[in-house]
C-alpha cells in the first residue's frame, strides 16, 4: 500500500466532499417535493446532474491540464460551493435544474483529478485496495451526508449551508498535502461502436444501471415523502441502500473475479429485481422492513456497474482501459438522464411505488438480455462442434 502521507488528504478531502454532496443529493428532492414542484420537473432535476456530468466528461480533462491538478480541483469545488449557496436563494424550477447540471459538471472534473491522483500514488500490486478504499471512504462521506438532514427539517436553509461548508472545505487538506499532483492524460474519444461489437452485455449493462441508479438516487426520497414517511426516515432509508453498498462491493467484485462475471451479474441483477418490487408493494411497511429492502437494493444493484466494468475491461485487455472507462461512464450517464425523466412521469401517474417498478422493469430486462446472450453463445458452440468433429475426422 502507499504510504499514508501520499493519500490520506486525498481520502479526507475526498469524505468532506462526498459528505456535502451526500446531503445534496436527498435534501434537494426533498425540497422539490415538499416545496410543491411539479413531478416533471422533479425528474428533469435528477436527469440535470447526470447531463452536466457527461459534459464535464469531455471538458474536465483540458482545465485540469490547463491549470493542474490542484488548481482545477479548487475551481470545481469552488462550482459546487456556488450551486449549494445559490439553491435556496433561487426556489425556481429552472434554476434548479441548471443548477444540478452545474453540480454535475463539477463532480465530472473533481472525480477526475481524484481517480488520477489515486493512480499516480498506487501501481498494479496494490491499486485494486486502494480504489477499495477509495469506495469505502465514499460511501461512508455518503452516509454521513444522508444522516445531516436528521439534524433539523429539510426546509431549513441550514442544510444548504452546511453542505457548501463542506463542499468549501473539501479543498483545505488536499491544498496542504505535499508532493506533486498528478499529470493528466489527453481525453480520448468515444469507442461506442467498438464497445458495443466488444460487449454487448457491458454495453446494454451500462445504460440499464445508470437507468437504474440514476432513478434511485433521484428520486428515492421522493419515494420516501409518498409513503408518509419523515425526512429523517427517508434519510434513514437512504443510509441503509448505502450502507449495502458499501457492505457488498468489495465480496461482489472478489467473487466476480473467481466466476463468471455475466452470471454474477445475472444473479444480482434478480436478487435486485426481487427487492425493488417488495418495494413497489409496500405501501404502509414497518421502517425496518424498508430499510433490511434498502440494503438489499444497495447490495444488489448498486454494485452492478463495477462488476459490467471488470467484464468489459477483461475482454478489452489493458491497453484499452482509458477507452472503456470514458465510454462506460458515457453510456452510464445517458442511462441516468433517461431514467429519472421517465420515472417521475410514471410516479405522477400512478404513484410513488411506480419508481420501483421501473426500476425493477429494467434489471429484468438486463437478466433477460444476458440470459438471450449466454444461450446464444451455448446454441452457436453446439452447433459448431459437429463442423469440427466432421473436420478431425476427414483429416484423419
Amino acid at each position: 500500500m502507499p504510504t499514508a502521507s501520499s493519500i490520506a488528504a486525498l481520502l479526507l478531502s475526498v469524505f468532506v466532499l462526498i459528505t456535502g454532496n451526500g446531503l445534496l443529493n436527498t435534501l434537494v428532492p426533498l425540497r422539490t417535493k415538499l416545496d410543491g414542484f411539479p413531478e416533471m420537473a422533479i425528474g428533469l432535476i435528477g436527469s440535470a446532474y447526470f447531463v452536466g456530468m457527461l459534459v464535464g466528461t469531455f471538458v474536465s480533462a483540458a482545465i485540469i491540464r490547463k491549470t493542474g491538478a490542484k488548481t482545477a480541483f479548487g475551481i470545481f469545488a469552488g462550482l459546487t460551493v456556488l450551486s449549494a449557496l445559490v439553491f435556496p436563494v433561487l426556489p425556481n424550477a429552472v434554476v434548479w435544474i441548471a443548477l444540478r447540471a452545474l453540480l454535475g459538471f463539477a463532480f465530472a472534473g473533481l472525480y477526475a483529478v481524484i481517480e488520477a491522483w489515486l493512480n499516480a500514488r498506487s501501481d498494479n500490486s496494490n491499486r485494486g485496495r486502494v480504489y477499495a478504499l477509495y469506495q469505502i471512504v465514499t460511501f461512508a462521506g455518503s452516509a454521513a451526508g444522508q444522516e445531516m438532514i436528521a439534524f433539523t427539517k429539510p426546509q431549513a436553509e441550514l442544510l444548504f449551508g452546511l453542505a457548501a461548508l463542506c463542499l468549501a472545505a473539501a479543498v483545505v487538506p488536499l491544498a496542504l498535502s505535499k508532493g506533486a499532483a498528478p499529470r493528466v492524460s489527453r481525453s480520448v474519444s468515444l469507442q461506442l461502436r467498438w464497445m458495443a461489437r466488444l460487449s454487448p452485455i457491458g454495453t446494454v449493462a451500462a445504460l440499464c444501471i445508470g437507468a437504474a441508479n440514476g432513478s434511485f438516487y433521484s428520486l428515492a426520497p421522493v419515494y420516501g415523502l409518498g409513503l408518509g414517511l419523515s425526512s429523517a426516515k427517508v434519510a434513514t432509508f437512504m443510509t441503509a441502500t448505502i450502507l449495502g453498498t458499501a457492505a457488498a462491493v468489495y465480496p461482489v467484485a472478489r467473487l466476480s473475479d473467481g466466476h463468471d462475471r455475466r452470471i454474477v451479474l445475472t444473479v444480482f441483477a434478480a436478487i435486485g429485481v426481487l427487492a425493488e418490487s417488495m418495494l413497489a408493494m409496500t405501501s404502509h411497511g414497518s421502517m425496518m422492513l424498508l430499510s433490511c429492502l434498502g440494503l438489499s437494493v444497495g447490495a444488489s444493484t448498486m454494485v452492478l456497474y463495477t462488476v459490467a466494468i471488470s467484464h468489459v475491461n477483461d475482454r478489452a485487455g489493458p491497453e484499452n482501459g482509458v477507452e472503456v472507462s470514458s465510454t462506460m461512464l458515457f453510456l452510464y450517464c445517458v442511462g441516468a438522464i433517461i431514467g429519472p425523466a421517465t420515472a417521475s412521469a410514471a410516479m405522477s401517474w400512478y404513484g410513488p411505488s411506480a419508481l420501483f417498478v421501473q426500476n425493477a422493469i429494467i434489471h429484468t430486462a438486463l437478466v433477460g438480455f444476458i440470459a438471450w446472450r449466454l444461450l446464444a453463445r451455448e446454441r452457436l458452440t453446439l452447433a459448431a462442434q459437429p463442423l469440427r468433429l466432421t473436420a478431425r475426422a476427414r483429416l484423419g
